[in-house]
C-alpha cells in the first residue's frame, strides 16, 4: 500500500473509533453517574455503595490482557464487536438486578461490563495501528476526542432515562444496552489488518520482567496508573458527594457532564502539544493539574468547587493519559504490541480498581458526614501524585532517558 492509500486507511480508521467513542463512551458517564447512587439504593451496607463500578473495573483489569491477546490473534474487529456485545449484556443484567432489587444481580452486570470497558480501552492503541509516526500521538487523541460528544450524550441520556421506570435507574441500564447495539454498527466500517502471524524465527520480544524494567516504559505505565486511578478515586465518589451535601442527582450529573467534557475536549490538540513540547511535559502538566483539581476540592463544597475541581480532574486525566500512552507506544515494537498493551492496561486497571474499592469506603466510612468523606477522598491523592511526579523527574534526568527504549 502507497504512502497516501495508507494515510487515508489510517484517517478513516481513526474517524471510525472516534465515532465508537462518542457512542459507545456515552454509556460510561451514564455508569459512572448513577452507579453509585445505584449501589447504594441496594447495598446492605453504605461502605459498598460503589462496590458496583469497581467491579466493572475489575472486570476490565481481569479481561484487559486476554481481550488484547484475543484482538492479536483476530483482530481489532473483532474485539471490539466482543466488547460492545459485553455492554449489551452487562445492561441487561444490570437492568434485570434493578428490577429484582438484587445487589448480587446488579454486580454481575457490573463485572460483564468491566469488558466493554476494556474493548474501549483499546481503541486508542487500534488508532495509532494504521497511523504514521508523526500521526500516530494526533490519532490516539483524536480518538479520545470523541468522548467530547459522549460526555454531552451520557449525562442528557441520565436526565431522561434515571426516573423512566418505577425502578428507579432501570431506564438508563436499558438505554445503554441501545447505545451498544447501535455503536457496534460502526466497527463493519474498521479496516486494521490482522497481525502477521509470527514466524518460528521471529523476535518473541520481551518478557513482562524485561519490559518493566525498561525505564521508560516503567515510567509510562507508573503516570498513567495514576492518572486514571486518581481519577476514578475522585470521580467514582462525586455523585456521592454533591447528593450528600444538599444538591439533587440532576445538578450530580450536571458536574459529571463538566467532567467528562474536561477529560476530552482538550484531546482535539493534545497529540500536537505532545508532538511539539514531548510526552515527559504533558505528563507532568496534567499530574499537576490533578493536585489542583484535590486543592479546590478541599477548599469549599460549593457547587462551585465542584464544578472546578471536577474540570481539573478531567484536564489532568487527559494530559497525564494521553501523555503516558504516548510515551508506551513509542517504546515497543509491533511485534510486541499486544503483550505490552495488555501488560500495560492489566496494570491500569488493578490500579483503578483499588482506586473504584477506595473510594466508598473513603466516602461513606470515612468520618460521619458526606463533607468529611470528600476530604478523606482528597487527601489520598497526595502520595500517589508524588509517586508518578517522582518516576517522571527520575526518567528526564536520566542521562539516557529521550531515547525510546
Amino acid at each position: 500500500m502507497d504512502s497516501a492509500a495508507a494515510q487515508t486507511r489510517a484517517r478513516r480508521n481513526v474517524a471510525v473509533l472516534v465515532g465508537a467513542q462518542a457512542i459507545l463512551g456515552a454509556q460510561m458517564p451514564m455508569i459512572f453517574t448513577i452507579g453509585g447512587l445505584a449501589g447504594q439504593s441496594l447495598a446492605p451496607n453504605p461502605c459498598f455503595a460503589t462496590l458496583p463500578i469497581s467491579l466493572i473495573v475489575l472486570g476490565t483489569m481481569l479481561s484487559a490482557t486476554p481481550l488484547s491477546a484475543f484482538m492479536q490473534r483476530f483482530g481489532r474487529r473483532a474485539g471490539f464487536f466482543l466488547g460492545a456485545a459485553s455492554g449489551a449484556a452487562g445492561g441487561a443484567i444490570g437492568a434485570w438486578g434493578l428490577y429484582e432489587q438484587s445487589f448480587a444481580i446488579f454486580l454481575a452486570g457490573s463485572l460483564l461490563t468491566g469488558l466493554y470497558m476494556a474493548s474501549q480501552g483499546f481503541f486508542r492503541f487500534a488508532a495509532a495501528d494504521t497511523a504514521s509516526e508523526d500521526f500516530r500521538p494526533k490519532a490516539i487523541s483524536y480518538v479520545l476526542a470523541g468522548g467530547l460528544a459522549s460526555a454531552l450524550i451520557g449525562p442528557q441520556l441520565v436526565k431522561v432515562t434515571a426516573d423512566a421506570f418505577v425502578a428507579p435507574f432501570l431506564g438508563t441500564y436499558a438505554a445503554v444496552i441501545g447505545v451498544n447495539l447501535v455503536g457496534a454498527l460502526l466497527f463493519f466500517f474498521l479496516d486494521i489488518p490482522r497481525p502477521p502471524k509470527p514466524s518460528v524465527d521471529a523476535p518473541r520480544g520481551r518478557s513482562w520482567g524485561e519490559l518493566l524494567t525498561t525505564p521508560r516504559i516503567a515510567v509510562a505505565v507508573i503516570c498513567a496508573t495514576v492518572s486514571y486511578a486518581l481519577m476514578n478515586l475522585m470521580m467514582t465518589s462525586t455523585p456521592l458527594a454533591v447528593v450528600g451535601c444538599g444538591y439533587d442527582k440532576g445538578a450530580a450529573a450536571d458536574v459529571v457532564s463538566a467532567h467528562v467534557l474536561a477529560m476530552f475536549a482538550p484531546s482535539f490538540f493534545t497529540g500536537h502539544l505532545v508532538a511539539r513540547f514531548g510526552a515527559e511535559r504533558i505528563v507532568a502538566i496534567g499530574l499537576a493539574l490533578l493536585g489542583a483539581a484535590a486543592a479546590v476540592a478541599l477548599s469549599g463544597v460549593e457547587l462551585a468547587n465542584f464544578f472546578g475541581a471536577l474540570v481539573l480532574l478531567g484536564l489532568g486525566w487527559n494530559f497525564g493519559f494521553i501523555g503516558a500512552t504516548s510515551m508506551l507506544a513509542a517504546s515497543h515494537g509491533a511485534h510486541e504490541r499486544g503483550r505490552v498493551q495488555g501488560m500495560n492496561d492489566l496494570i491500569v486497571f488493578g490500579g483503578v480498581t483499588v482506586a473504584s474499592l477506595a473510594s466508598g469506603g473513603l466516602m461513606n466510612c470515612s468520618g460521619g458526614s458526606a463533607v468529611e468523606g470528600w476530604t478523606a477522598v482528597n487527601l489520598a491523592m497526595a502520595p500517589f501524585l508524588f509517586l508518578a511526579g517522582a518516576a517522571l523527574i527520575w526518567l528526564v534526568l536520566r542521562p539516557a532517558a529521550r531515547p525510546a527504549e
